[in-house]
């Protein structure tokens, strides 16, 4: 017998969205109607041999790991393909079949949503915790190695290894902490709301909610199938987040460029034609997953945006994939990162010598000059002059005495020897006491202080974990008692 020819419709939409949703949408989606058929069966909603029944074919779909079936147009979409596959393994016709009693696809569909999206957060929280911690232990490592920190690309003021990446550490801390929230915000249960404005029928939505690992109910039911701001912001934390760690790759390349520190091996590929040469590449992409991540935002930003106040597919269904691929590709950012600043280590940092050449001491040789009374411009103006006459390298006292003359005033011994002390010993940012500057201690104080910060979200990112850990056995323990029934 011949398949009937798809309409262009499900050719040119309903298969290629079937495609790209089945593989995560059907396992879910079998989850959480085996949480459903529980409450159903426990409220009396519906007898308990046909719960019992339902049940058992619910347990023969969650067994099957095979392949889904190709997209033919005998139904609609995954919802269907559900009720298609679950009346062949009860044996029934699908219009004896319960499932559907007190639910819509609108409250299903919103449910697996967050379901998925929560599952894969939670795994982009485990990385991002985990490359902050990676970040803050090459931080403590490096706090003493002293190089040149850059503005607007040009060398401006010695820091050090452990300072920039203390910083970032910090932007992870921060974003760690906006992953569980948002964590947290999806973690609310829709199911329940059915098209949007619930049922007459005495379900138990904190029942199905407690079966499926969510902490609580969305307050409001129309809000449950409409609302699209957890939405955007998971889109958008991640383009974020992203977006930070791409400033730090590009940083990095050029570090790996000037030899300041090394090029692990594991993130480089070769060269076609020259073989001396591996590049590290890995960074180069990870620029690109940040503009990736920003397009899939915006893509989400502007669908939801273009959808009415209400249930609609541009505000939920039309946005999954492009939340999926981000969500996919934001764990990927960050296992590469974390691998990558695991194995660097300081190679060729810059000499005092280069460091001093650059200019980027001169700033402490002004400051310096301040210590003995003399007014910020009127020193900046002093070491303008020895700037304009030669490199810090070749300042004398004497030197010193004539570019102050007429705009500081005499100086005595110690001023000169601060100013010249300043300008020619980078390493003197080390005993930095400014709790936020690179400092060595310091640094070392930031570390213990973020990591601090990080250990809460940690044990938030384990609370949803042992959540979800309970949740799954209940609901197996549960479905199989009422299954053998």
């Amino acid at each position: 017998m011949s398949t009937p020819a798809l309409t262009t419709y499900q050719r040119h939409h309903l298969a290629p969205t079937y495609d790209h949703h089945v593989g995560r949408l059907y396992p879910a989606m079998v989850r959480a109607s085996q949480a459903h058929v529980v409450m159903l069966t426990e409220q009396g909603l519906i007898p308990a041999e046909r719960g019992a029944r339902l049940l058992r074919g619910l347990a023969e779909l969650r067994a099957d790991t095979g392949p889904a079936p190709a997209y033919d147009g005998g139904f609609e979409d995954t919802y269907y393909l559900l009720e298609k596959r679950l009346a062949a393994a009860c044996g029934i016709p699908t219009s004896e079949l319960d499932v559907q009693l007190a639910r819509s696809r609108n409250d299903l569909d919103a449910g697996v949503f967050r379901m998925l999206l929560r599952d894969q957060l939670v795994e982009v929280l485990q990385r991002v915790v985990d490359t902050g911690r990676t970040a803050l232990d090459q931080a403590d490592r490096y706090a003493d190695v002293v190089v040149t920190g850059y503005t607007h690309r040009r060398p401006a003021q010695p820091t050090t290894i452990g300072h920039a990446l203390a910083g970032y550490a910090e932007a992870l801390t921060q974003q760690a902490a906006t992953y569980a929230d948002v964590i947290d915000q999806l973690n609310v249960s829709p199911l329940g709301s059915c098209a949007f404005a619930g049922t007459d029928l005495d379900i138990s939505p904190a029942r199905v909610a407690e079966l499926l690992g969510f902490a609580g109910l969305v307050t409001n039911s129309y809000e449950a199938v409409a609302g699209a701001d957890h939405l955007v912001r998971v889109g958008t934390l991640n383009a974020r987040a992203l977006a930070t760690g791409a400033r730090l790759a590009r940083t990095l390349m050029d570090w790996l460029s000037w030899n300041w520190v090394t090029t692990p091996g594991d993130f480089t590929q070769g060269s076609s034609i020259m073989p001396q040469k591996r590049n590290p590449v890995v960074l180069e992409h990870l620029v690109s997953y940040a503009g990736q991540a920003a397009a899939d935002a915006a893509s989400v930003l502007n669908n939801v945006g273009a959808a009415w106040w209400e249930d609609s597919n541009n505000a939920t269904t039309d946005v999954q994939v492009r939340l999926w691929e981000s969500n996919d590709r934001a764990e990927r950012f960050f296992a590469l990162v974390g691998g990558f600043l695991a194995e660097i280590a300081p190679l060729s940092p810059p000499s005092r010598e280069e460091i001093v050449a650059s200019g980027a001491t001169t700033t402490a040789a002004a400051d310096a000059l301040t210590r003995h009374g003399v007014p910020f411009r009127a020193a900046h103006s002093v070491v303008g002059r020895l700037v304009r006459a030669g490199g810090p390298d070749t300042w004398t006292p004497e030197g010193v005495r004539a570019a102050a003359d007429g705009i500081a005033g005499p100086l005595d011994d110690a001023a000169v020897a601060d100013l010249i002390a300043a300008a020619v010993r980078p390493e003197l940012v080390l005993r930095r006491a400014q709790a936020d500057g690179p400092g060595a201690a310091a640094v070392r104080t930031q570390v213990g202080a973020l990591r601090t910060a990080l250990d809460p979200v940690a044990e938030r990112l384990g609370a949803v974990r042992d959540l979800l850990r309970a949740a799954d056995e209940a609901l197996d323990t549960v479905a199989a008692e009422l299954g053998a029934r």
